[in-house]
């Protein structure tokens, strides 16, 4: 066989011993193992093995079952490790890749064939098998409950009765009665028809008390906590002597805050509709978002108020969304929403997990104790969860702002033309877990708020217009403009 035609991977029967000998000598393939070669020769083993798992998989292990831990994935661990179902007692040690069999039933009706003659358990068995086990090949009881809540929360219900129906039948075939009571209690707690006792994540243990939350969400918060925890304070204190600088600070938050979210008007009808009460016949549901907004965020006492524990915080977040959108009867003012809302590709929390998700976010803050870190996690709370049919963005800023009122801090506003930075910033958050954006937006915002002159809408408007925060964010982006310091 020429050298040209050597490939990744190599086995002893596809060329003859001296030939492979030869080969070997001559420096055109590698030895990885007894009876395994390749033909890619600067290349680390360990990528050509992990690129190759599967045919590899297929030739040493002729009709295995991919199961127990690697079940959960199909695939090798982070660890390196594959375990598989097969006659084969040793297991094979290669650079990058070990895979480690062991004896029990070949493929069931229920597993899934998959190319070269290998097969996948099914998620019923992989959940059998890995609660009967014990030891390094199978999952700890906390990975098996987050296998079980993530079936729950993907594909819902119906489909992890589905499951659990399916396990119940194979454990009755296989003499697996004790493993499938196992399940079948973690599966309980999951759809909170069982009790939580023998239960070890918080996750079901919250379902199980009626308190479930999404935990995907719930783990970014975490991670989020652990990025602000690390911040250095950089107080801006909102100093009583600056009061008058600040006066109508409250209304340019309504309206840029409003403004975000869509509802457009000039700064002058604005000012008619939340000074003079003018409400626009042609738009009075719009013109009423600015005005709640501006009532809560003007009453220096309600912005003083943070919530000291869960239950504080689902009610002040309820009696302020009724405040921001008494004008939209449809968006149920002070209650959850009913249905998932979605905004392009993230889809928010689910309405059954919204309060438990509300809470294990706010117990997860614990930590954090400087206003502007308190602020920048409460509005990405909100944001992220998104517990309202409408008027999320508004309350979102809200919560900021009150943390930063309360800790005697300046107010952040988000002008117009910083709309884009600041919506990109929360994607990279949700999607990517990167909070350094949203932090230095935040930061970059605060420090613009502090040196515009709020002492009268003309003074305002002067050093808004001159830093460009009233430019249309798309048309500035598109000409290069950016919001700059007074």
């Amino acid at each position: 066989m020429p050298a040209s035609r050597w490939g990744d991977i190599v086995f002893a029967g596809d060329a003859g011993r001296s030939t492979l000998s030869r080969a070997v000598k001559r420096g055109r393939l590698r030895r990885i193992t007894p009876g395994i070669y390749t033909g890619t020769i600067l290349e680390p083993l360990e990528r050509v093995v992990r690129r190759n798992w599967w045919q590899i998989l297929a030739h040493e292990f002729p009709g295995a079952v991919i199961g127990d831990r690697s079940a959960r994935t199909g695939s090798p661990g982070p660890d390196d490790r594959l375990t598989v179902i097969h006659s084969r007692r040793r297991p094979l040690v290669l650079p990058g890749l070990t895979i480690l069999p062991r004896r029990g039933p070949a493929s069931l009706p229920v597993d899934t064939a998959l190319p070269d003659g290998v097969w996948m358990s099914s998620t019923a068995r992989g959940l059998l098998d890995n609660a009967a086990g014990r030891g390094e090949r199978y999952l700890s009881a906390e990975e098996l409950e987050h296998w079980v809540s993530d079936i729950l929360e993907t594909h819902g219900e119906e489909r992890l009765n589905q499951v659990r129906d399916e396990a119940r039948d194979l454990a009755m075939g296989m003499g697996r009665q004790g493993a499938f009571r196992r399940l079948n209690q973690v599966i309980a707690a999951a759809l909170a028809s069982g009790p939580h006792k023998g239960i070890v994540t918080p996750v079901l243990r919250a379902r199980a008390t009626g308190q479930a939350y999404d935990r995907r969400r719930v783990e970014l918060f975490g991670a989020f906590v652990r990025e602000l925890s690390n911040l250095a304070p950089e107080p801006l204190p909102a100093l009583p002597s600056d009061a008058r600088r600040r006066a109508f600070l409250p209304f340019y938050e309504a309206y840029f805050s409003n403004y975000i979210e869509g509802t457009e008007f000039s700064p002058d009808e604005a000012a008619s509709i939340v000074f003079e009460h003018k409400i626009p016949a042609a738009r009075p549901e719009d013109a009423h978002d600015i005005l709640g907004t501006y009532r809560i965020v003007a009453d220096d006492n309600e912005m003083r108020r943070v919530a000291g524990g869960s239950d504080e915080l689902v009610e002040l977040l309820q009696a302020r969304h009724a405040v921001v959108m008494a004008g939209r009867p449809g968006a149920l003012p002070g209650r959850f929403k009913l249905l998932v809302n979605r905004a392009g590709s993230t889809t928010f929390v689910d309405p059954d997990l919204v309060e438990g998700t509300l809470r294990a976010g706010f117990d997860a803050a614990a930590s954090l104790s400087d206003p502007f870190t308190r602020a920048a996690y409460s509005m990405f709370v909100v944001a992220e969860v998104h517990p309202f049919a409408d008027g999320n963005g508004q309350l979102a800023r809200i919560m900021m702002n009150s943390e930063l009122v309360h800790g005697g801090e300046i107010r952040i506003i988000i002008p117009t033309v910083f709309r884009l930075n600041y919506l990109s910033a929360l994607k990279g958050a949700t999607h990517n877990a990167t909070f350094q954006s949203l932090v230095s937006v935040l930061r970059f915002a605060q420090r613009y708020t502090a040196r515009v002159d709020f002492t009268s809408r003309p003074a305002a408007e002067r050093d808004l217009s001159r830093t460009n925060a009233l430019r249309d964010p798309n048309e500035a982006d598109a000409y290069g403009v950016r919001l700059t310091l007074p």
